[in-house]
């Protein structure tokens, strides 16, 4: 999907698509934390505390599984 950038006063907005709201579940009450690497823009609904513990407690136990996986597929 290709977007241009809106002007919105002094400032610039993206619109969000309602399909896209809708896949990701965030409305315009959701929090979204922005952040960047210098060139790419990264938009990340904040969630619920507990929600983002257990993500991070299942990534964990992925790595611990499957981490020796992961280092010779990169390799």
């Amino acid at each position: 999907m290709t977007k241009r950038l809106t002007r919105s006063g002094n400032s610039l907005a993206l619109v969000i698509d309602r399909p896209l709201l809708e896949a990701l579940e965030i409305d315009a009450d959701t929090e979204l934390e922005l952040s960047t690497d210098g060139d790419v823009l990264v938009v990340t609904p904040l969630r619920d505390p507990k929600r983002r513990r257990r993500v991070g407690e299942l990534v964990a136990e992925a790595h611990e599984q499957y981490g020796g996986v992961f280092r010779r597929l990169a390799e």
